[in-house]
Order: C-alpha cells, then structure tokens, then sequence
C-alpha cells in the first residue's frame, strides 16, 4: 500500500491541477467575433455590449445538451426583458439537418449557430466537449464556464446580481 500512495498523491495532484485549468475563466474576456444564425442572421457579439449573454456549445447528438436545453429556453424567457439573450452554437460535426429540425420543432427562442468550421469554438478556448455553456456579464467577461450541465440555480443568481449591478 505505501508503494502506491505517491502513485496515487501523484494522479490526486494532476487530476485537481487539470481541473482547475479546465473550469477557471475568472473575468477573462470573451472573444468578439462575427457569429451568423443558421436562419442567415449576423450578430457581432460587440454589438451585446451591456447585455448578460449565456453562450452555449452544443449538438444533437449529445444527450446532456437535448437534457439542458429546456432550462436554457426557460432562463432566455424569464430574463428576456432584463437585457439577456442566449446563444447556442451547435458544434461543427453536427448535423446541419438535424441542427434545423430540433430548432424548429423546439421553437427555441434564442440565436442558434452551426459553427461549420469551428471558429466559435476556438475562439472560446478550443470548446471540444458539449455542453460547454459560458455566462458573459454586460462588461463582456466571462464570469462563468461550464463543461457539462449547467447548476441552473447558479446560473440564476449570478443572472440577477448582473441585472440588480445595472440599476
């Protein structure tokens, strides 16, 4: 056994190490680029200055992004007049079909992206995993990354001390 526990102190070591790497973005600026729907729609994330924006990397084929996307049209319906919007990039290997067709059978309420050749997702720190989910705040920092499911109560405390720092 004590063979085996620097082995194991080593691997602990690593494991919280890449952890903290992989869920920390404090305050880190989120990238400005040019973001087009898959309805021919261009939005340039500057021009959502002074809004709380939730972007969240997702595909069809992910059954953790199909899990969340309720509460995510839920949180754009709830905080829509509260300078909030939500924009969700299917990754590049998805579908563009399938991407078309959940979007209109969900009606989902928010700008929806097919980042066909994965600038989104470079752009944001070389997104791979889905659901990865960003929380920008109205100075357009990245105030909280998600690499899974969101904690949706989370999410709608940080959402409304943004709105309660506006007024």
């Amino acid at each position: 056994m004590k063979r085996y526990l620097p082995r194991l102190i080593a691997i602990a070591t690593v494991i919280t190490i890449a952890g903290y790497l992989l869920f920390q973005t404090p305050n880190k600026q989120a990238p400005d680029i040019q973001l087009t729907s898959i309805q021919g729609q261009n939005l340039n994330p500057s021009a959502l200055k002074n809004q709380i924006v939730l972007v969240n990397f997702w595909a069809t084929s992910c059954t953790g992004c199909i899990k969340e996307m309720p509460e995510l049209i839920k949180l754009q319906e709830k905080y829509k007049n509260n300078n909030y919007k939500t924009i969700a990039i299917a990754m590049d290997y998805d579908n563009p079909e399938y991407i078309a067709n959940y979007v209109k059978e969900k009606k989902l309420p928010f700008f929806t992206q097919h980042d066909i050749n994965g600038k989104a997702a470079k752009a944001f720190g070389d997104v791979a995993l889905t659901p990865s989910t960003f929380l920008i705040n109205k100075d357009s920092k990245i105030i909280k990354k998600y690499v899974g499911l969101i904690n949706i109560q989370e999410i709608e405390i940080l959402i409304e001390n943004e709105i309660k720092k506006s007024m």
